[in-house]
Order: structure tokens, then C-alpha cells, then sequence
């Protein structure tokens, strides 16, 4: 029986999911290491240099004995990255909020950051970039993602850039990044872009390490077929733990 359950967990061990499956990931920088941990969807917990940042804190993730925030990142409007709730939970007196002017209206308390703007916190650097629909919508001459309104995001710390992708399809400014080291590219249609359209946009900018998330429904092996012989290393994550 002991050796039945031996075999059992190195074939568990061996399967994509399995090693990294909701594991904080962590990434050494000149300022010391990044802790980035997958929590659902978009939701993700990032911690460096005793912060607590989160983007896209939301349902159904249950933040209770989590730590509260110091800082929230929010992409986009839509209730997978915008929840009051989830924001009210998380926070404490102090804790600052950056998020696109749209969701500002919603998050009166939140400070805007729009496409093309930085700004520095604490050490980071927080860059926003554009995320949006090129050709999906829910209607002819209707995008579900407007250009514009929401945003990626290029975290800056000790040196590392951090991006992440927000709700888009693969975008010319997504295409033109640079010198990023880790990349967390989202896919689900309709809403975003298939797999292999994403894999294509990793391609073109070419980061050191990509994660898929924001992949609910989507098949990663097709994104990781896309990128072998690209030297990007592929890390799949459990981004909806049971």
C-alpha cells in the first residue's frame, strides 16, 4: 500500500498543475524577494519589502486571515476586478488604492491612474498600460473591453518588471513591452483571447517567465505548445483552487 501511494504522488508530482498549483511564487530582486501568490482569477497577493499589495481583489476568494492591504491595484470595472466588498475587507486606515478614472467612480476612494501614467510607492513603480478588445464584444460594433478604460499593469521593484495583462486581447502596446521579466498573460473567451492569440503576444514581447491567469475555461496546454523553442519559461499556476 505504502509503495501504490509513493507511485500516487510522483505521477501527481509530475503532472503540469501539480508542482506549482496555488504556490506563492517567488522571485529574487536587488531589493530584496517578490512573494506573488494566485488566489482566484485575476485576485493576486503580492507581497515585498513587509508590503501587502493586491490587484483585483474579488469574490469568491475568502480574504479572511489574509493580511490587509497597504496598497490595491484594480484593473477594470467588471466585478471580477472591481468588488466593494472585497475592498472594504481588506483594508485598513491607511491602506491606498490606485485604479483606472472609471473604476473612481465606483472607488471614491481610490487615487486614478490612467493608460500611460506612473507612479512610485514605497519602492515600486507602478506603470499603467493599456488593456482592451480589439475585435470582441458582446455585440456587432460593441467591445466588451473599450480602449481606454481599463488597465494592464508593469510593477517595478529591485529591478524586476512585473506585468499583468488586465482584461485585453493581444494589443499592439502589449506587443511592444520591454524587458519583462515576469508576465501574467490573461485567456478566456469571449471576453479576452483564445490561447494560442495569446501565446502569439507573448512571442512578440518576449518575457523571461510567463503565467497564464485570468484563464478560466481555457485549455494552457495550447499556450505552452505555442511558446516551445522560445526559450520563455511557462509556469502553470492553480489559479481556482477547489
Amino acid at each position: 500500500m505504502r509503495l501504490v501511494l509513493m507511485l500516487i504522488c510522483s505521477l501527481f508530482a509530475l503532472s503540469p498543475l501539480a508542482h506549482t498549483a496555488a504556490a506563492a511564487q517567488v522571485f529574487p530582486t536587488s531589493a530584496g524577494p517578490v512573494t506573488i501568490t494566485p488566489l482566484n482569477h485575476a485576485s493576486t497577493l503580492i507581497e515585498a519589502g513587509g508590503k501587502t499589495i493586491y490587484l483585483d481583489p474579488a469574490k469568491p476568494v475568502n480574504f479572511s486571515g489574509k493580511p490587509k492591504a497597504d496598497l490595491i491595484l484594480i484593473t477594470d470595472i467588471h466585478g471580477d476586478h472591481m468588488d466593494p466588498d472585497s475592498i472594504k475587507e481588506i483594508s485598513k486606515a491607511e491602506t491606498e488604492i490606485l485604479a483606472p478614472p472609471a473604476v473612481v467612480q465606483t472607488v471614491t476612494t481610490a487615487k486614478p491612474i490612467g493608460n500611460g501614467d506612473s507612479k512610485a510607492w514605497q519602492g515600486w513603480t507602478f506603470e499603467a498600460v493599456p488593456a482592451y478588445n480589439l475585435k470582441r464584444g458582446p455585440a456587432a460594433g460593441k467591445l466588451f473591453h473599450d480602449k481606454g478604460r481599463g488597465n494592464g499593469y508593469i510593477l517595478v521593484y529591485g529591478g524586476k518588471r512585473f506585468y499583468f495583462s488586465g482584461d485585453t486581447e493581444g494589443v499592439p502596446e502589449m506587443r511592444a513591452l520591454k524587458n519583462i521579466d515576469v508576465a501574467f498573460i490573461c485567456m478566456n473567451l469571449p471576453y479576452t483571447m483564445p490561447p494560442e492569440e495569446a501565446a502569439d503576444a507573448v512571442r512578440a514581447f518576449h518575457p523571461k517567465v510567463v503565467i497564464p491567469y485570468h484563464y478560466r475555461g481555457s485549455d494552457l496546454t495550447v499556450f505552452q505548445k505555442g511558446l516551445e523553442g522560445t526559450g520563455i519559461e511557462v509556469r502553470l499556476l492553480d489559479w481556482y483552487p477547489k
